[in-house]
């Protein structure tokens, strides 16, 4: 693994890399990380440690906000530039880069993945809404990506179970899993099954998407 620093409007940023095993990669994974924890969160960990033996290099990318050392992230729209400034950096290894994250880091990857000619999108614990009010949707942001999408949800997240998804935009659900994958010790699956769920989903997922250059836009 390696650290790349990024200046942003917003401040410094950090990629850490986690190389494909075989050069050229095939594939970029960047990932972002939600507003309540950084890039050592358990499903990104997962991915950055499993992901490169199939040919995917994967970038973790922390936020200004993080890297600064603040508890509280800023407004999306801050987040979506400092996202936006890191992308020619995601972008070098000469690889097609799909844009992904977990929570508010999913909701960046959403609202961008289009301008920025993103192969796929990549939403972990997507916030569908929050805890306890689901008429405060954001089922619009997943939606109108426009481009191939997986959404990866625990079956007890209060941000959205699987179930509220609308038709489409069905994820692939995480057994007993919280907002963080977490998983209670009385589970029928351990910890790190339910992380298995989610690495061998996005593998699956990664290995059907196309390679090729198709991002223009017109």
């Amino acid at each position: 693994m390696t650290t790349e620093s990024v200046q942003t409007p917003a401040g410094e940023a950090r990629i850490h890399w986690y190389p494909a095993a075989a050069s050229p990669p095939r594939l970029v994974l960047a990932l972002g990380h939600g507003a309540g924890g950084g890039v050592e969160a358990r499903d990104l960990r997962a991915l950055a440690e499993a992901l490169p033996a199939d040919g995917v290099t994967v970038a973790l990318v922390e936020q200004p906000w993080r890297v600064a050392g603040k508890k509280v992230a800023p407004a999306p729209k801050t987040l979506d530039e400092a996202w936006r400034a890191l992308w020619p950096a995601l972008a070098a290894p000469g690889a097609p880069v799909v844009a992904g994250g977990r929570s508010a880091g999913a909701r960046v990857a959403c609202r961008t993945a289009g301008e920025l000619g993103a192969a796929g999108v990549l939403a972990l614990s997507f916030p569908l809404h929050p805890p306890g009010k689901p008429e405060k949707t954001r089922a619009d942001e997943l939606t109108g990506t426009g481009l191939a999408t997986l959404t990866v949800q625990g079956a007890r997240d209060p941000f959205g179970r699987p179930e509220e998804f609308p038709p489409g935009h069905e994820p692939v659900a995480v057994p007993y899993g919280d907002h963080g994958f977490a998983v209670p010790k009385k589970a029928e699956i351990t910890q790190e099954q339910a992380l298995e769920v989610i690495t061998e989903a996005v593998r699956a997922w990664l290995a059907h998407l196309p390679t090729g250059r198709s991002t223009e836009r017109e």
